[in-house]
């Protein structure tokens, strides 16, 4: 008798959970069916997970089939639309004319676990994001963005570079750490008023565990943590991307206070200094948003946006250039025929140099390191191309299809320079190279990202012949796609080019 009343208690309750599971699924499937007829064409999303497992899959080849659907996609990373934006029209109509509705930023939770809504990158757009900004680009500008000492550093850091990939002459090498190290310092000379050597173990580290969350952050376990954020309670992989982030903050934290005991008021030496001086400042103000979190955050902001994304472009562009022998010697004899071996390169050569500069862009537009853009989120209800976008609603810019859109680019599939040069050979640039976004959301860094890639790529060619190892495999050219998109490691052979060869 017990046995037969347990067998029905257990059998009721796989019957009431089966109901509830086929309820559940139904309901989600309605509500999918309802939300698609709302929003603009895009893959069919599966119940709960939405189109994320087709992203995951392979990322690089979902991101170009976004096009296939028109000007506008939706997604689903989860249960919530996202809206693609295809083309350079549609992408103008979202972040320039209506960009007080589209400069919003979701919450990611994997980024809001580590950054506690704090900086500038990913800060929501309102009042906090604005000071932050503005503080910044001001500061930037007041230690030498977009100037000539900038310039100079850049210069000078070119040749630590050159110096430090020629040690190894003739021999397979990885140049990830060097060339990591080299765009950092530029930044880091500007936020905390110092370099470091490339055999400096402790700041190799730090650059290699920021690589690692870059990596992580958008992996599956990132986006596993997007989709349910309580796992933060629990161990498992995700709690590396916490500790990373926490001994970042942890070092930019023992710089503040180096800086904080050394401070003289009447002279900053760097971006730390000035943010000090400007928590004094605003003490009395009720308004400001200036304090030492957000100190941290958007010092982190400027390292990592300093260092990682323009460190990638410039391994990418090596690839391309192995992969493309004439367009390296194209450019070598170039740059050898206006500056010589010896003479530096400056953003003033820029027109005598136009093929060099062409194939600058042209590794930025292959290199493709963020091929969604940075995500947007609406910050009102909008209307774009006759559909009404509810407020919250995060927004993609498919830079991968814009970058090779056949109606704007000469050679859209493949490497190159000439994409960027006219019939008479002088410079010229579409107006669908748009790297570094559009609108209140244009990337901080531009100016200085534009000055190191040109400054050290013509610096690399000047000096260095650049071989794949023999034997050795091309990389997959997808990479890893994460927060952004870089290449798998891989070696390279330097050979020193002199005024003998």
């Amino acid at each position: 008798m017990w046995t037969t009343l347990t067998n029905l208690d257990l059998n009721s309750v796989g019957l009431s959970l089966s109901l509830v599971l086929i309820f559940l699924v139904l309901s989600e499937i309605i509500r999918i069916i309802s939300s698609k007829a709302k929003t603009p064409p895009g893959p069919q999303p599966l119940p709960f997970v939405g189109t994320l497992p087709y992203f995951l899959m392979n990322p690089m080849e979902f991101i170009r089939s976004m096009s296939q659907y028109g000007e506008m996609t939706t997604v689903y990373f989860g249960r919530k639309p996202t809206i693609v934006l295809n083309t350079i029209q549609i992408t103008k109509e979202a972040l320039v004319q209506n960009a007080s509705s589209f400069s919003g930023r979701p919450p990611l939770p994997v980024l809001d676990w580590v950054t506690d809504g704090y900086g500038i990158v990913l800060a929501t757009f309102g009042h906090s994001w604005r000071q932050q900004r503005r503080f910044a680009l001001h500061t930037l500008r007041n230690f030498g963005l977009g100037k000539k000492s900038v310039e100079e550093r850049v210069s000078e850091e070119g040749c630590y570079l050159v110096a430090e990939m020629l040690k190894v002459e003739g021999k397979p090498f990885d140049p990830q750490h060097a060339i990591q190290n080299a765009v950092s310092n530029i930044i880091c000379s500007i936020v905390f008023g110092d370099r470091f050597d490339y055999d400096n173990k402790r700041f190799e580290y730090l650059l290699n565990i920021l690589k690692e969350n870059i990596i992580q952050s958008g992996s599956l376990i990132g986006q596993i943590f997007n989709l349910l954020p309580f796992i933060k309670h629990f161990p498992g992989p995700h709690q590396k991307i916490y500790q990373n982030a926490e001994e970042l903050k942890g070092f930019i934290r023992e710089a503040v206070q180096e800086h904080r005991e050394t401070l003289d008021p009447d002279n900053p030496r760097d971006f730390i200094d000035a943010y000090l001086l400007e928590i004094e400042k605003q003490k009395s103000n009720d308004d400001s948003t200036f304090h030492e979190e957000n100190m941290v955050m958007s010092t982190a902001d400027l390292f990592l946006a300093g260092t990682d994304t323009t460190s990638t472009t410039i391994r990418w562009g090596l690839i391309f250039l192995m992969q493309n022998q004439d367009v390296q010697d194209r450019c070598h004899e170039e740059i050898v025929r206006v500056l010589g071996y010896d003479r530096l390169p400056t953003m003033d050569d820029r027109e005598k140099l136009p093929y060099t500069y062409a194939t600058v862009h042209e590794i930025q537009r292959c290199g493709n390191i963020a091929p969604a853009g940075v995500i947007h989120e609406t910050t009102q209800p909008a209307k774009l191309q006759g559909y009404n976008i509810p407020k919250e609603t995060p927004i993609l810019t498919n830079l991968t299809a814009i970058l090779s859109d056949k109606g704007h680019w000469k050679y859209p599939d493949t490497f190159n320079p000439e994409n960027f040069l006219d019939d008479d050979r002088h410079f010229y640039k579409p107006e669908a190279f748009l790297p570094f976004s559009l609108g209140p959301r244009v990337c901080l860094g531009e100016t200085l990202a534009k000055t190191e890639l040109f400054i050290f790529i013509t610096s690399l060619l000047q000096r260095i012949h650049f071989l794949w190892p023999s034997g050795e495999q091309w990389p997959d050219m997808d990479g890893i796609v994460s927060v952004v998109r870089s290449p798998r490691s891989f070696n390279i052979i330097c050979h020193s080019r002199g005024s003998k060869e």
